[in-house]
């Protein structure tokens, strides 16, 4: 089944699309979280080797990030070229998963890095064809944010699931980490094929605008000079670090600087509720204004609220509650708007080049995530040992806890204000996206072409937001 140019998807349509988002969400956090302790601790392997065979594991997923991307867009079978894609790679995503998260009791290092490979591989394929379909399934402006909020709104739900589970489990019988492994094995293993199921059947397959193929090196260099791309994937960039340094120090901030670790658990909590609760104000201001101007203003008022966060101290619990709140109200505009303003982006390079190549796209957005994520780590924690906080050996010097709280909030603010002033004069605004979008609807041999691929250019008369 393949939808029409201009269909907009109904509820029915959007739940069902994003339906896999609940146990891809549920996935992500034992993978991060669990898997290292269980390994190390339940199994007996060595903590180092451990670590290194999940580094190996996330190079190979970073690396496969661009050739998955292209494959995507390259492939098509007849069933689907995105439905295709997100069916068969649920299977062996969740296969691999329950691997990973029940290996026996005899597992060595080569079993988690068979299967975690494996899943690292049909996770990246399945993320990135789920992505690119979430960016055809709607060709308006508006009709976009409403896909990417069903999707990464059952993103969060998901992400409560994880979270919740482990303290709700033990009333089932089921407490220790192996056994809360092994409940997200079953959710996940059963969950994500038969949601994948269910949106193939209830989604339709978008109908395909590619009317030109180019050499991999000429469609490259358009990739590389769709100017509003590039100042997009900065501005995510920038902002998926600040994100991410204090993702990676919650834990350490509220246990030391605050001396409140029972609170790690509510106050996690908290913050993605309010994410949930957050969605529907940024998708009315997105409507009203712009989805660029509403992002900008939703990282500005976490900003507003890290501000306050590197001078607080022990017992500052409620007033921290409050960050907490309002910083993940923010989430909502970071997790929805970005997504959104990308398939504006893309429409830019189909107009261009004659193909469409959202996976491709989604492949370097989805590298880029993993790069910042990444960076928050290999940064913030060389700096914070060599400042004298190292818990794992006992030391939480006054330097460390106060660098602690600069790393966990002041720094993210300053990144923030960066991203905003990169994103706040995008030049796609509603107007040029429905000026490609009418381009892009038009007979193929009535698409007028500009006389040059300047950055900034699109392939019609240029509208005055893009020059």
């Amino acid at each position: 089944m393949s939808g029409s140019a201009g269909a907009e998807p109904g509820r029915s349509v959007l739940a069902a699309y994003a339906l896999p988002a609940l146990p891809l969400a549920v996935l992500a956090l034992p993978l991060y979280v669990l898997v290292p302790a269980h390994y190390a601790e339940g199994l007996g392997l060595p903590l180092a080797a451990v670590g290194q065979a999940l580094l190996v594991i996330r190079i190979l997923d970073a690396a496969s990030d661009p050739v998955t991307g292209l494959l995507v867009d390259k492939f098509r079978p007849a069933f689907g070229r995105r439905r295709s894609w997100v069916l068969f790679s649920s299977i062996p995503t969740a296969l691999a998963a329950a691997m990973v998260f029940l290996p026996p009791q005899e597992a060595a290092l080569r079993h988690l890095l068979l299967w975690g490979s494996l899943l690292s591989l049909a996770w990246t394929a399945m993320q990135i064809a789920y992505g690119a379909w979430g960016t055809e399934l709607s060709r308006s402006y508006a009709g976009r944010t409403r896909v990417a909020a069903w999707r990464e709104g059952l993103t969060v739900v998901g992400t409560l699931m994880a979270l919740s589970a482990p303290a709700l489990l033990p009333a089932f019988g089921l407490s220790g980490t192996g056994s809360v492994l092994a409940a997200f094995a079953v959710f996940v293993g059963v969950g994500l094929p038969l949601a994948a199921v269910v949106a193939v059947r209830v989604v339709p397959e978008p109908l395909e605008r590619r009317h030109a193929a180019r050499p991999f090196l000429s469609g490259l260099r358009t990739v590389l000079g769709n100017g509003p791309f590039r100042r997009l994937l900065a501005a995510f960039f920038i902002n998926g670090f600040a994100n991410g340094l204090p993702g990676a120090l919650f834990v350490f901030y509220v246990t030391y600087r605050l001396e409140a670790p029972a609170a790690v658990g509510p106050l996690l909590l908290l913050y993605f509720v309010c994410a949930i609760l957050g969605v529907p104000l940024w998708l009315k201001l997105a409507a009203r204004f712009s989805k660029h101007r509403s992002w900008s203003a939703g990282m500005l008022t976490a900003l507003f609220a890290f501000s306050f966060a590197p001078f607080l101290g022990p017992g500052d619990v409620v007033a921290f509650a409050v960050i907490t709140a309002i910083t993940g109200f923010a989430l909502g505009a970071d997790v929805v708007l970005p997504a959104a303003i990308q398939a504006d982006v893309i429409d830019l390079d189909t107009a261009r080049s004659g193909e469409e190549r959202a996976g491709f796209y989604l492949s370097l957005w989805t590298l880029a995530t993993k790069l910042a994520l990444a960076g928050g780590v290999g940064i913030a924690f060389p700096l914070l040992a060599a400042a004298g906080f190292d818990p794992g050996a006992g030391r939480t010097s006054p330097e460390g806890l106060n660098l602690l709280g600069w790393l966990y909030a002041g720094f993210p603010s300053a990144l923030k204000l960066v991203a905003v002033a990169v994103v706040f004069r995008f030049p796609i605004d509603r107007a040029a996206a429905e000026a490609l979008a009418a381009v892009l609807a038009a007979p193929t041999d009535q698409r007028e072409r500009p006389a040059s691929e300047s950055a900034e250019a699109p392939p019609v008369e240029r509208p005055t937001s893009l020059r």
